[in-house]
């Protein structure tokens, strides 16, 4: 199925809509081989190749693999050598002590100087090991120019993009993808890429997953329909760029990055069938479910895709939002109730203002309380939830996320030592008075 097509600045863009369907699509017709994967001589003179996203032995229901056919093996480069690798960090974590202290930041500033995607990466936490594929890393990413003759893969993980400000035009091995603020999309492990920025410069969030690729959740109770529909995942058609001269592959390979030339693009293939794609998704479209009496489920019901661990009902990491949403439950204090979880919890704000926090949490900025360590409301959060009527509520023009992970976030070095570091965070939390003294 095709959605319909979606306008761009520069192009128009049509899609296959589904999550982790069998796709078939080729940008010149016959370029795919009918009846077979690996033909003696592939149509149009192309190469075949196989892409595994994971173990070929892997039950079928989590295999994923994808056949493309292109114009060189994507073989054909030269060796690739270390560079440096910026603000870029991997698992694991261990360059600085993690307090025991709930965080935040202020958005980071765009670069001055000119930046692309990869350049304008900043890791701020993370836990696990790509060498042991568990666990994730987050980053915020700043650029103000789109790659050009450079090309990015990321062999440690799947990569998570979650625009903030600008949107993304993403040219994949696949296809393109084009994704503004208020939209994901999801990079495979190992499939290359390059990033235009239509608007000229972006700004957002990266859930980098080195654990289970990332999926719908059950849905146990709810039944089968509601929160992320599978129709409304966009995979993109065969699209291939043309062209000679040398180019550069940066490739992110057990936390470090290397960088190796090649004579062509890689992004040259006509032709693919598989599971294995990049795709995008519409967080406007996740369909919110919350109480029609009294209290409010756990924040388990915002999520839109998990990576699980080896524990069932364990995430790896949870990809949550908190969109707008009615309000109506009865005999109940509305925003996010006090809490401490044992699953780590790391926020960002897209837009507007997020409904347990009156002030601080700025579009751009993230918050981060780890394992154990109490928050909720704020002060004037909290006394105007308790006094107000309890009428049906709409909360309008907001979008916060978050990346959930049953192990502890480390922050990088630099994000604890970031300017933009708010040093009283934890003021958030006074001028609560005591309540009535019992008798």
């Amino acid at each position: 199925m095709t959605s319909a097509p979606i306008s761009t600045p520069a192009e128009t863009l049509a899609y296959q809509g589904g999550f982790g369907n069998q796709f078939a699509s080729e940008a010149l017709p016959g370029a795919l081989p009918i009846g077979r994967n690996s033909p003696q001589r592939a149509p149009h003179g192309l190469y075949a190749e196989l892409i595994s996203g994971s173990a070929f032995t892997a039950p079928r229901a989590q295999n994923q693999r994808t056949w493309v056919y292109r114009r060189r093996p994507s073989a054909m480069h030269g060796r690739s050598v270390r560079i440096d690798d910026g603000s870029w960090r991997s698992g694991p974590f261990n360059e600085a002590e993690t307090p025991a202290n709930r965080l935040r930041w202020n958005p980071w500033p765009m670069p001055d100087a000119p930046t692309d995607f990869v350049d304008g990466v900043i890791t701020l936490a993370g836990n696990g090991d790509v060498h042991a594929q568990s666990g994730v890393a987050a980053h915020v990413y700043r650029a103000n120019r789109s790659m050009s003759r450079r090309y990015f893969v990321n062999s440690d993980g799947e990569m998570l993009l979650v625009p903030q400000q600008g949107a993304l035009l993403l040219h994949t091995e696949l296809g393109r993808l084009h994704v503004r603020p208020g939209e994901i999309a999801v990079l495979p492990r190992g499939i290359k890429m390059r990033v235009e920025l239509p608007d000229g410069s972006a700004r957002g969030y990266i859930c980098e997953n080195y654990g289970a690729m990332l999926r719908l959740p059950e849905l146990g109770p709810i039944g089968s329909n509601g929160l992320a529909n599978a129709r409304d995942f966009m995979a993109p058609v065969a699209a291939f760029e043309e062209g000679e001269g040398p180019v550069r592959v940066v490739n992110k390979f057990l936390g470090h990055l290397w960088e190796g030339a090649q004579p062509n693009t890689p992004l040259d293939v006509v032709a693919w069938h598989g599971n294995l794609a990049p795709y995008k998704y519409d967080l406007a479209r996740f369909m919110v479910v919350g109480t029609i009496s009294f209290d409010h489920p756990d924040p388990s019901i915002f999520t839109v895709l998990t990576s699980p661990s080896e524990i069932p009902g364990v995430a790896n990491c949870d990809f949550v939002i908190f969109p707008p949403r009615w309000l109506v439950a009865e005999d109940t204090f509305r925003p996010p109730w006090f809490h401490r979880n044992v699953m780590s919890e790391l926020m960002g704000l897209i837009h507007g203002v997020y409904d347990a926090k009156a002030e601080g949490f700025l579009p751009g900025g993230v918050s981060l309380h780890n394992c154990m360590l109490p928050h909720g409301p704020d002060a004037a959060t909290f006394e105007k939830a308790t006094r107000a009527e309890l009428a049906p509520h709409h909360i309008e023009n907001t979008l916060a996320f978050m990346f959930e992970s049953r192990h502890v976030f480390r922050p990088t070095a630099h994000a604890l030592n970031a300017a933009n570091l708010q040093p009283d965070y934890d003021a958030v939390w006074e001028g609560f008075g005591p309540g009535p003294a019992p008798r």
